[in-house]
């Protein structure tokens, strides 16, 4: 808030002349100020302070107001608490109770092949949906900081989108132009990365172009750039870079998702690193503790061992495992599900076609008793 040009205020000339003369230059003196100190400084009466600080205060509005009365009628569903971007999969949203959170950001860590890339692919594709069906009507941005884009993978996912979804029209489907809505960025370097969050991504939002801001992998750069006596510089880049997709996220409701690589767990007991409960695991999300304090909900996804078959699409899958790890609204659980050509389905209760040698391993693991969200 620098000096303010009070000309462009909606004010009686005659309370500009007694802002100015009092030597009052911006608004942040103004908005700091308590309205007797104010009458103080300036000479103004109780009504003209009231609507000098009103003027002050809506010029530096960012969003228009809303009413309850808009919220209670749903006239305004992102500002709900309940409303969330959907994963096309009622398995899925019911573990995370209605999917995954407008603000924050929400991890998704894996081993490589355990699919996490086609989580992010169906989100992209979620997100066009109108608001009714679960989506936010706007389009997404998809940051690459490994591999290509998979173009190939996300042209299927669209021509199969009436099979991922049969419960809506087949005229809703076509008008949407998917592949139009999805904005891709490859970043080969840390100063890349952080100029596209900090420059294009936000233009993006404000024009209203994008709804989502998908990174994968967050930990990629981070890993190759900085040695293993950088620390403490590579928490401050990592710090950096997460202050700037929460402001991203809630400036504009946004999602982001970061997709993360894992870390192998050193035997041992080590007082100084936290395992988030995943005591059976011998990996864990990757960047520790620093980036960690950063998430607001970590998913974690590992591939099981054998194949199993959806049933009424036919076809078969490697089973995976989708766990809860942490979330300031959901309770520990997980769920299993599948990447079929349409899509990711989640596997409600016990799933119908599981093969008999990976039916007694989950039954062993106790894998198939850790559906809490079903």
């Amino acid at each position: 808030m620098g000096n303010m040009d009070w000309e462009q205020l909606e004010l009686n000339p005659r309370i500009i002349a007694a802002v100015k003369k009092a030597n009052v230059k911006s608004a942040r003196e103004i908005l700091s100020l308590s309205g007797p100190d104010l009458q103080r400084l300036t000479h103004l009466s109780k009504s003209d302070v009231q609507h000098l600080h009103t003027a002050v205060a809506v010029s530096y509005r960012r969003h228009s107001p809303v009413t309850a009365l808009q919220v209670h009628r749903g006239e305004c569903p992102s500002l709900e608490p309940g409303h969330k971007l959907s994963w096309a999969c009622p398995v899925l949203d019911a573990l995370l109770r209605g999917g995954v959170p407008l603000s924050g950001i929400t991890e998704l860590a894996g081993e490589s092949s355990a699919g996490k890339t086609q989580f992010g692919l169906q989100l992209c594709l979620s997100v066009q949906y109108p608001l009714a069906y679960g989506g936010l009507n706007s389009g997404a941005v998809y940051i690459c900081t490994e591999d290509s884009f998979p173009i190939k993978r996300l042209r299927q996912l669209i021509t199969q989108q009436a099979r991922l979804r049969p419960e809506l029209s087949q005229a809703l489907i076509r008008s949407i132009r998917f592949s139009d809505n999805i904005y891709i960025e490859h970043a080969a370097d840390l100063g890349a990365l952080q100029a596209c969050v900090s420059q294009r991504v936000p233009i993006l939002l404000s024009r209203g172009l994008v709804r989502l801001v998908v990174v994968d992998s967050v930990a990629a750069l981070f890993r190759s750039e900085f040695q293993a006596d950088e620390g403490i510089e590579r928490a401050r880049h990592m710090l950096a870079f997460a202050a700037t997709l929460h402001h991203l996220s809630h400036n504009y409701s946004t999602p982001v998702l970061c997709i993360n690589q894992v870390t192998d767990v050193m035997d041992g007991p080590d007082p100084a690193h936290c395992n988030f409960g995943l005591v059976d695991n011998k990996v864990l999300p990757a960047l520790g503790m620093a980036w960690a304090n950063q998430v607001m909900v970590r998913l974690m996804l590992r591939r099981l061992p054998g194949c199993v078959g959806t049933g009424e699409q036919g076809g078969t899958s490697a089973p995976r495992r989708l766990e809860v790890v942490f979330a300031p609204h959901l309770p520990r659980a997980s769920c299993l599900c599948g990447v079929w050509e349409e899509g990711v389905r989640g596997l409600p209760n016990r799933p119908r076609s599981v093969t008999n040698s990976v039916t007694k391993r989950l039954e062993t693991t106790g894998e198939l008793g850790l559906n809490d969200a079903t």
